[in-house]
């Protein structure tokens, strides 16, 4: 059964191909930030040079990118997702292994850091471009200031479902922006039909899943032990959930994320409580902590273990999200069988 996307009225990053005959025509490139549906529809071509509003910052790429940093999983997985493997100088800040699909184009791929390069190891790679997937990826600190950057020759594009400013962050983000971003990756690379074929493709199999029927209610429970870290009420876990049938119990928070004390968890008791497994705090460290904390060791869901988990990459917009949601749909239904 097709699972409905809401869809809701926000300003998008522009991507707008200048061709020469629209420069001699006198056609203008639209503002930085103002929302052209005309422009969006060019995801599909790939003429250059070609400008993106991208959380603020216009970008412009006069070819496509040949020699590329990513920056999280995230980046990665969508680069290797489009057949760019070859196309990557460098991986950086990965958020654990690939999935199997794009296993062997990810082997031998050269990781400049196990968290965000400096720019100094930035550099040494010749990117042309850095692509993260976070704004907080390019600082001083990190990769490098964009705009010190763009100076140097290099490129910088972060995932558009990270941006945080107003009229940038998607308000709530859903499988249509995730696709729109997949569409206008494939513009920025030169590769539109692959994009189409990935979206198309996720279109198929997020059509095909059944949401759970049975009315239940979930925590998403990220990270942290005094103070826990779960999915709010407009970012990927919320859209992950619904799409699965899942009520968020933080959904009435206006943010992507959002601390959640243990008293407000233990009033909320949710029915299920969706884990989020990573290397640096596993989904078997989560489960100790809740059986272990008397807070919320008597709550239904830790006493009979009504736990489904899902691996940290696909908690970020990207090509892990359909799966995310097929998967706690099955284990859902594993559960309901136990």
């Amino acid at each position: 059964m097709p699972i409905p996307v809401r869809r809701r009225p926000r300003r998008r990053s522009l991507l707008v191909a200048l061709s020469a005959t629209a420069l001699l025509a006198g056609c203008a490139a639209p503002a930085a930030g103002d929302h052209d549906p005309a422009a969006e529809a060019d995801t599909g071509s790939s003429g250059y040079p070609l400008t993106v509003d991208n959380c603020g910052t216009e970008v412009t790429f006069e070819a496509p990118p040949e020699r590329v940093l990513t920056v999280k999983s995230s980046t990665l997985e969508l680069m290797l997702a489009l057949g760019l493997g070859d196309r990557i100088v460098g991986t950086a800040f990965s958020d654990g292994p690939v999935p199997e699909a794009y296993a062997d184009d990810a082997s031998g791929l050269p990781v400049a850091s196990d968290k965000v390069p400096s720019q100094e190891a930035t550099l040494a790679l010749e990117p042309d471009l850095v692509f993260a997937g976070w704004e907080s990826n390019f600082s001083a600190e990190g990769v490098g200031d964009r705009a010190a950057l763009e100076e140097l020759g290099v490129r910088t594009y972060v995932a558009p479902a990270a941006c945080k400013a107003e009229g940038y962050m998607p308000d709530p983000l859903d499988f249509d922006e995730v696709f729109r971003e997949f569409e206008e990756a494939g513009a920025i690379f030169g590769v539109p039909e692959a994009a189409a074929d990935l979206v198309a493709a996720q279109r198929d199999a997020l059509a095909a899943i059944e949401p759970n029927a049975e009315g239940l209610t979930a925590l998403w429970y990220s990270s942290g032990s005094d103070t826990p870290y779960v999915g709010a009420g407009i970012g990927a876990p919320q859209m992950i959930m619904e799409a699965a049938g899942l009520a968020n119990v933080a959904a009435d928070v206006h943010d992507t994320w959002t601390s959640l004390s243990w008293e407000a968890i233990v009033d909320a008791e949710p029915d299920v409580i969706v884990l989020v497994d990573a290397a640096w705090n596993t989904a078997e460290q989560k489960i100790a902590l809740l059986e272990q904390n008397p807070a919320t060791a008597a709550l239904p869901a830790v006493r009979e273990r009504r736990y489904v988990v899902v691996d940290f990459p696909a908690t970020e917009a990207g090509v892990r999200n359909v799966d995310a949601v097929a998967s706690i749909v099955e284990q859902l239904d594993a559960l309901a069988a136990g």
